[in-house]
């Protein structure tokens, strides 16, 4: 597998693998502003990636994209 893989939307995951196991990193980019926002980061501990962890990385996506557009608006 990458060490990095689009998971759609802008939202990207990073694996990163260490003597103490298995950690995964969810991040998004904003080309507009060349921008990378490190979103949420967990320890691995199933095989498959918990939808918890999932689900708040979108939610904070969502959140810094609504953000950005208030900003240049205002």
């Amino acid at each position: 597998m990458p060490d990095s893989r689009a998971l759609g939307g802008g939202l990207f995951e990073l694996r990163c693998k260490g003597s103490e196991g298995i950690a995964r990193v969810f991040y998004g980019v904003f080309s507009d502003d060349r921008e990378l926002w490190l979103l949420h980061a967990f320890r691995k501990q199933t095989q498959r990636t918990p939808r918890d962890d999932l689900a708040l990385a979108k939610r904070r996506l969502r959140a810094l994209r609504e953000e950005k557009k208030t900003k240049k608006k205002g």
